[in-house]
């Protein structure tokens, strides 16, 4: 039984955007692409794409839509099922994948400049590269419970809930990896590496936070 949306029609095309961008990154790049979705079992991306990673990356980018377009499809769902209903509307949906976009774009150009500032360029760019992956891997999964808001008739309050988790889960771990992978960088820059993570990996989330919490408000 299909869940009763409006226009719901507008999220299976987006979806088939998502699901084309990966499948483009899977036809492209077939070898790093299977090396991609196994990063948790083994080490074996990182290591190798790490160093061969570039400013515009095609892989990366194909992905990075997906994540995008599936994050706002999430986004409108959390907001519809814990704020207020909301009826779908074309162009606010395309701000909000506008605003999604120059979020995570305006944070990765301001950690590159960071990194260039305090002489830690190798440093960031390995660091930015691992956190971009499992971001990315972060929207293979909510692009699956995206699936699941569509087309079933599960509460949605208890997927968003357990997508949250995993993409809690995912990053986490993410992090942990990155920190094992980078420690000998990581410590000899230890001062800048916490302000780091203070000033842009956790303040820009609370700022955004507490922008929504006034906004609706």
């Amino acid at each position: 039984m299909l869940r009763q949306l409006v226009t719901y029609e507008w999220f299976t095309i987006f979806l088939i955007i998502g699901l084309l961008c990966i499948t483009s990154a899977k036809q492209l790049f077939r070898l790093r692409f299977n090396d991609f979705v196994m990063v948790f079992t083994s080490s074996k991306y990182l290591k190798i794409y790490t160093r061969d990673q570039k400013f515009i990356d095609t892989f990366d980018g194909l992905l990075f839509a997906n994540l995008v377009i599936s994050l706002s499809i999430f986004i409108f769902f959390g907001y519809h099922s814990f704020i207020e209903p909301v009826v779908f509307d074309f162009y606010s949906f395309l701000k909000v994948m506008l605003a999604v976009s120059l979020f995570f774009l305006i944070k990765i150009m301001v950690e590159r400049l960071v990194g260039s500032l305090f002489d830690m360029e190798q440093l960031m760019d390995s660091y930015l590269f691992q956190k971009t992956t499992y971001k990315n891997f972060s929207g293979l999964v909510i692009l699956f419970f995206n699936l699941f808001l569509l087309y079933s008739a599960v509460d949605p309050k208890i997927l968003i809930y357990s997508c949250l988790v995993f993409i809690v889960l995912i990053n986490i771990i993410g992090f942990i990896n990155t920190y094992q992978n980078n420690l000998n960088a990581i410590n000899l820059n230890i001062f800048y590496f916490l302000l780091y993570l203070c000033a842009l990996e956790i303040g820009p989330y609370i700022l955004l936070f507490k922008a929504l919490k006034e906004y609706n408000g």
